[in-house]
């Protein structure tokens, strides 16, 4: 279902919690995303804001791609508690990338 890994949605939960140190790292990391792993992100933090319910993945993710006019970065930094959003989005899914995010602040 999701073509963008956990661990690099771990990796985003974890750098927009730390924003004011870690943006321009943050901004590099999702700008060298692909398009569709851009898309899944956007889409993710939408299900996890309750824009879209789970089941209408396939929509969120054609209106993601439709309605692409600002640079994802800069979309999904300027959204509030964008963490709390892409976790609650893989919830919705099934999914959890609290695994991911231990072992990535243990520097695994």
């Amino acid at each position: 279902m999701l073509n963008v890994s956990i661990e690099k949605v771990a990796n985003v939960i974890l750098m927009s919690r730390e924003l004011g140190r870690a943006e321009g790292e943050l901004r590099a990391f999702i700008d060298r995303l692909t398009e569709e792993e851009q898309t899944d992100m956007v889409a993710l933090m939408w299900v996890g804001r309750g824009s879209f319910e789970a089941e209408e993945w396939d929509e969120a993710r054609g209106t993601a791609v439709a309605e692409a006019t600002t640079p994802t970065a800069d979309y999904l930094i300027g959204t509030p508690h964008l963490s709390d959003h892409l976790e609650n989005g893989l919830e919705a899914l099934g999914l959890s990338a609290s695994d991911e995010e231990d072992e990535l602040m243990r520097g695994g």
